[in-house]
This record gives structure tokens, C-alpha cells and sequence, in this order.
């Protein structure tokens, strides 16, 4: 991630006039469950992945789409499309898990410090604006998330 002051100034200007704009959000609900141990964890990154063989992300990084991401998935067959000019990819070049932590969830479940891996995990696009509107896409990542009898999602925003 580029530092603020690393940024040209028209460019520093452009990004701390659209801090103005973010939306105000209420605190999130927090709601009770089963020890970690006992959840079907899942992944949800803002990190642009997909495999090889998915179609990429919109190259203006203005959709709400997402990929879905099996849980056998190698991580050498991810690729990543984010949009940002402004992000630095070579975490993600070095260890997927800096982004996409499939291999350190499935460590924490063979440890039993956590309960199992969900089938499937999922990918968006970050670098969209925050009032772009997710909710028709939040519902039916829910249900998905619902019908793999998840109960605990892990939110790796890039």
C-alpha cells in the first residue's frame, strides 16, 4: 500500500477530498454463537482473485461481482486483478496467504482451534467507492454462506 505522503499532491488532494465522502455506518450487531472451535469458517477478501481460468475483474473496479474460490484450490492457480494503481501486489506474489489465508484457517482446523473450512470461500474487488451499493450482493453471498453451513466468516479487505 502506498504511503499519503509518498503520493504526488494532486493525487494526496484527490484521496483526502473522498475520505470526506465516506458514508457515516452504525456500529455492526454483535451476536453470539459456538466457540471458534466449533464454527465452519469461511474467507471473504476484497483482494480481486479468481482462478486462472475465471473471467477477470472489470478493469474500472466499479462492479460488485465476486468469485467463488473452492476450498481445494492451489494457491498457484489464483491470480490476482485488482484494479488499484496504488496497490502493491508483491505480498500477495511472495505468500497468497497475505491476502487470501486458505492454508493458515486450514492450520488453525487441523490444530482444532478451529471447528472446520467452508467448502467455498469468496472474492471481490476492493478499490470500489463505499456507498457503491453491495446489498443484493451481500444477500445472495449469505444465502451461499448459509447453504455451506458457515457460521463464522474471516474479512481480508485489501
Amino acid at each position: 500500500m502506498v504511503r499519503l505522503a509518498d503520493l504526488p499532491e494532486i493525487e494526496r488532494g484527490h484521496h483526502l477530498d473522498r475520505v470526506k465522502q465516506i458514508p457515516n455506518m452504525s456500529p455492526p450487531r454483535l451476536v453470539s454463537g459456538p466457540p471458534l472451535s466449533q464454527r465452519r469458517v469461511a474467507l471473504v477478501t476484497t483482494a480481486g482473485l479468481h482462478a486462472r481460468t475465471d473471467m477477470p475483474f472489470n478493469s474500472t473496479g466499479t462492479g460488485t461481482d465476486y468469485r467463488v474460490i473452492p476450498e481445494g484450490s492451489d494457491a498457484a492457480d489464483l491470480v490476482m486483478s485488482h484494479v488499484s494503481v496504488n496497490f502493491d501486489r508483491s505480498g500477495f506474489q511472495s505468500d497468497c496467504n497475505v491476502v487470501f489465508p486458505l492454508q493458515r484457517l486450514k492450520e488453525l482446523v487441523a490444530e482444532k482451534f478451529v471447528g472446520s473450512v467452508a467448502k467455498f470461500h469468496y472474492s471481490f474487488m476492493g478499490a470500489i467507492w463505499p456507498t457503491t451499493k453491495y446489498e443484493a450482493k451481500a444477500k445472495e453471498l449469505a444465502e451461499l454462506l448459509k447453504r455451506d453451513n458457515v457460521d463464522a466468516v474471516v474479512l481480508s479487505p485489501v
